[in-house]
């Protein structure tokens, strides 16, 4: 179902299915490169491992313009992305730049095919509000990476959820309308499910933050990092009352 919501959104050139040009490649070579777990901000330099030799996993994140950063930036690079399309934005900017990076069609949710310790940094944008499970998530990034591993992950605040967007654009004022957590299959009849797959919008999931920041701790992780962003307010009315994102950096301890 997402799947196909998300191909469309690749061959429409959505905001997050742009890839990077020529000139971002090359910066990134050079060494100056920044990339974005949420919409606008960038994540801190610190936060990242030096990236040489760095196994990096983009979990959920293809789409033509992390991943191509990282790996021009030194990172030995796997995306797994559940969209066909996206992934193919990847290659598209390896093929045009000569960057050597691994696409995988998978669910984020299933990391199954990589042994454990696989990786050095997890590398997870804003996407887990398109599963019903994030336990999962978290449980299987603790397992791939090694010790001393870092995942960073960014997601939707769940306050995101209350509201009805596309009425509370009609009204002019939010009101809350949903109880959390929401989820777009139990919320939505037949006919408005087919409406949103067929206009390229995905099946949406609200996660609470026990799930979302505790749920990292009862994995395994440190908490190491923290920080909210902003979208903007053609995307959603309440971005003009607070941030509707955040950020965090986990570390898996040396020793268990």
């Amino acid at each position: 179902m997402n799947r196909r919501a998300w191909d469309r959104q690749a061959l429409d050139g959505g905001r997050w299915s742009r890839p990077v040009d020529t000139g971002t490649i090359a910066r990134a070579r050079a060494g100056r490169w920044a990339v974005r777990l949420t919409p606008n901000r960038d994540v801190p330099s610190d936060w990242f491992s030096p990236l040489t030799d760095c196994r990096l996993l983009a979990l959920a994140g293809s789409g033509g313009q992390q991943a191509p950063v990282l790996s021009a930036a030194g990172a030995t690079v796997t995306v797994l992305d559940n969209s066909p399309a996206q992934l193919d934005l990847d290659r598209q900017v390896a093929e045009r730049d000569g960057l050597t990076i691994q696409l995988d069609l998978g669910d984020m949710r299933d990391l199954s095919r990589y042994e454990d310790g696989s990786f050095d940094l997890v590398f997870h944008p804003v996407s887990n509000c398109f599963v019903d499970d994030v336990r999962g998530v978290w449980e299987e990034c603790y397992r791939v990476l090694g010790p001393g591993g870092r995942l960073l992950a960014g997601f939707l605040n769940p306050a995101f959820f209350l509201f009805d967007e596309a009425a509370d654009r009609d009204r002019g004022v939010l009101r809350v309308t949903h109880r959390l957590p929401y989820a777009d299959t139990e919320c939505l009849d037949a006919e408005e499910i087919a409406d949103r797959i067929g206009s390229g919008e995905p099946m949406s999931f609200s996660h609470d933050l026990e799930t979302q920041i505790g749920g990292q701790m009862d994995a395994g992780f440190l908490l190491a990092g923290l920080f909210e962003d902003d979208w903007d307010d053609a995307a959603t009315t309440l971005n003009r009352y607070m941030p509707t994102s955040l950020a965090t950096l986990a570390v898996k301890p040396e020793r268990e």
